[in-house]
């Protein structure tokens, strides 16, 4: 497929606060939701990925409620740089049909755990039935430190047939 190319201008570059940040997660399986879990803040994400490469390398577009963003990671298992800035619906909608084959929609839920919020999400379409809960942390001691409620399962950072991009790209089927 040709894709005619557009000339989209990056306004606001800098409107992320850290324009790099490294991003230190765990993702878990659940054994069930947690008690209310409509109750608590939740929205539909969809995003689709324009490339994919070696070292964990992803640039993902994302939008999740009126929010679009252009985001770059790079690194595996539960460190990784990230950067992100927002996208005009113009540039948004200038790149989305590259993300074609490529792309995942799901629920996110944001569930207070002690200091984490954990954000479980709960997927649809192809992947329907599929929830993970993944926790982010400030650093590596808190990390290893995090000690799960009893409604969380299964730990499976790193486990690449969990990962958002290899649900977008469909390469493995989950349990």
């Amino acid at each position: 497929m040709f894709l005619a190319f557009t000339k989209i201008r990056l306004a606001g570059m800098s409107a992320s606060k850290k324009p790099s940040t490294r991003e230190i997660e765990r993702k878990f399986l659940l054994k069930r939701f947690p008690p209310g879990l409509k109750k608590f803040p939740h929205g539909t994400i969809v995003q689709g990925y324009l490339a994919v490469g070696r070292g964990g390398l992803q640039v993902r577009l994302r939008k999740k409620g009126s929010i679009r963003s252009l985001t770059f990671k790079q690194g595996t298992k539960g460190t990784r740089e990230e950067r992100e800035i927002r996208l005009s619906l113009e540039q948004f909608n200038a790149l989305w049909p590259a993300t074609t084959g490529r792309r995942l929609t799901k629920v996110r839920y944001d569930v207070p755990w002690k200091k984490h919020i954990i954000e479980i999400d709960v997927y649809r379409g192809r992947h329907r039935g599929l929830v993970v809960a993944e926790v982010e942390f400030g650093d590596q001691r808190s990390c290893a430190a995090f000690q799960p409620p009893d409604w969380i399962g299964r730990d499976v950072t790193g486990k690449p047939k969990y990962s958002n991009v290899a649900l977008a790209l469909d390469r493995h089927t989950v349990e």
